[in-house]
């Protein structure tokens, strides 16, 4: 039983219980540690409120809550990283002190360092390296890096595990899920999850993160869905010197995104960096569906070429395809102010249960996000919809689903980011022209018709958001207005484009008029980029392209495959 435990890299709390549940002389030696160290903190909080000196102390308990964290070890301090992103649960004291659990940690002993990565490789340090630093220089809660330089000259990463972390994270898992189950009924918390399964999700990301080999491919997926993005770099794996406990990875020359003096220093634009650390958090969620979970400012660089580089794949998650169109439809309905829809998004999304009367929901929620849309960033930010939320949570059944703990988690942590660099960036300012821009080129069905959602209202077409979708596109250089009306003529002349061709044909023409002063001001925005010579170009195109896959449609299946073969792919 004890070895199949710590040989597994997948957590089984059934397994986890079986060996406990035999070791009873473990557990309540490591409850009495933790009660006695929590116990004396909230104690000394307690005596802060009976003497009056709470607003003295605050900074002293802060300082005494992180550094309680860490003599707790690796799954505390995991815990206390997760607190850090949460601004919503925590009091901004503590959650300044909590940030520094992120990287700045106490590092175990570099000759057990050396011995750990002698013993997985296979060879002495002095075989498989031509330089290694003597310290590392950086610790977090579950190994520790140093620097280094293969015999090729390749400078690497050598990120090595803590010793002994399965038998001190397994045991903790055990006492947090039976507490969980002890005490989660009691506790006055709209969860809308057992504290439980909380529990387990959080044991599950852990034994994923602790598994090096895992985070490895992490790294290559998430690189080959950001190859063709100039703007975000991901470190190569060395394979030949990666094993469960340690990785080998390419080293990242840049600068933390908390340290702003270094990054104007190196006359690096702050804009430019929250662009592309919030448009690929989009995408992510979007359009990959595969999402960085932990972006904290430690784990986010800035490169002296303006690239932002992410490092630390190990806490990633994945969204199936109708969560996140569900997300992208939720944010359609946010754009039109459509709360009723948005309402049956958030059940769609499990934040509401199916059986949930939405209709008392919907003006709480106008309420909360009415204004969000013309917000900085310093004032709709997470935390002040989370408050306001929470107050929502005791009058209506909202909960979290457990895999938008770690969305939510990752959206705080890149806001506070953005907020470090420009506290008046407006976060819209990226999330909106990303949206409208995937909207207008439309590259699948599900989002040419949640482009007709945004443009149809009650049956009429809505000409000032189609301007305002276009002109907020065109803010962004590199978008092209020809593709996108590409895909809109294959669409139109196809036969699934016939309802839009009614609908355009009777929006121009309705109320009794010509719609021509709307018409006027789109072509406006768009008649720089459009030239007669280039929209007969894409006009002769979309027909031909339509023509082509409407006659592939009448031939046998082999000849269709062949000619569909043949013809030029298009452009994503």
């Amino acid at each position: 039983m004890q070895a199949s435990l710590f040989r597994s890299k997948i957590y089984d709390p059934a397994v986890v219980a079986r060996f406990y549940s035999r070791r009873p002389w473990k557990v309540l030696w490591r409850s009495i540690q933790v009660l006695w160290w929590v116990g004396s903190f909230v104690l000394g909080l307690q005596s802060d409120r009976w003497l009056g000196k709470k607003d003295k102390n605050l900074e002293k308990r802060a300082v005494q809550l992180r550094q309680l964290l860490t003599r707790l070890g690796p799954t505390f301090i995991k815990v206390g990283q997760a607190l850090s992103t949460r601004p919503d649960l925590v009091r901004k004291d503590f959650l300044e002190e909590l940030t520094k659990l992120q990287d700045q940690l106490p590092p175990f002993s570099t000759d057990l360092a050396m011995a750990i990565v002698e013993r997985e490789l296979g060879y002495t340090v002095e075989e498989v390296f031509s330089e290694i630093s003597p310290l590392p220089v950086a610790a977090a809660s579950l190994g520790q890096v140093y620097q280094g330089r293969l015999y090729n000259g390749d400078e690497v990463a050598i990120k090595v595990q803590r010793p002994n972390l399965l038998p001190i994270i397994t045991c903790d898992l055990f006492i947090m899920r039976l507490t969980a189950r002890v005490l989660g009924p009691l506790l006055p918390l709209n969860l809308g999850h057992n504290l439980v399964l909380i529990v387990d999700e959080f044991g599950t990301k852990l034994f994923e993160e602790i598994d090096y080999q895992n985070e490895g491919r992490n790294a290559e997926l998430f690189a080959a869905n950001f190859q063709d993005d100039p703007t975000i770099k991901v470190p190569s794996i060395y394979w030949r010197y990666s094993t469960h406990k340690v990785l080998t990875l390419e080293w990242i020359h840049g600068f933390k995104l908390t340290d702003i003096d270094k990054i104007q220093a190196a006359s690096l634009d702050t804009n430019d960096l929250i662009e592309a650390g919030v448009t690929s958090g989009l995408q992510q969620l979007l359009e990959y569906g595969f999402f960085h979970a932990d972006p904290h400012p430690g784990n986010l660089f800035a490169m002296a070429d303006g690239r932002m580089a992410y490092i630390d794949f190990g806490m990633m998650d994945q969204l199936g395809q109708d969560t996140k169109e569900t997300l992208v439809d939720a944010v359609v309905h946010l754009i039109n102010q459509d709360y009723s829809n948005l309402a049956a998004d958030f059940v769609k999304l499990g934040f509401l249960t199916p059986d949930t009367d939405i209709q008392p929901i919907i003006p709480a929620l106008e309420m909360v996000l009415g204004d969000a849309l013309g917000a900085k960033v310093r004032d709709f930010n997470f935390k002040t919809t989370t408050d306001r939320f929470s107050e929502l949570m005791y009058e209506y059944p909202f909960r979290v689903p457990a895999k938008f703990a770690l969305i939510i988690r990752s959206l705080v942590t890149q806001e506070g980011v953005a907020l470090s660099l420009n506290p008046d960036f407006k976060i819209v300012d990226i999330a909106y022209p990303y949206i409208a821009r995937r909207l207008l080129r439309g590259e699948t069905p599900s989002l040419r018709r949640r482009l007709l959602e945004v443009l149809f209202k009650d049956g009429k077409f809505q000409w000032q958001r189609l301007e305002n979708l276009l002109q907020i596109a065109r803010n962004d250089e590199d978008f092209d207005i020809l593709p996108t009306a590409s895909l809109g003529l294959q669409f139109l002349v196809s036969e699934d484009g016939q309802y839009i061709r009614n609908r355009l044909i009777m929006a121009i023409t309705e109320d009794n008029r010509l719609h021509t002063e709307e018409v006027q001001k789109l072509w406006n925005l768009v008649k720089d980029d459009v030239t007669p010579s280039k929209m007969l170009g894409v006009a002769w195109n979309a027909i031909l392209q339509t023509s082509v896959e409407r006659a592939t449609d009448l031939l046998p299946p082999p000849v269709a495959a062949l000619t569909a073969s043949l013809q030029p792919t298009k452009a994503s």
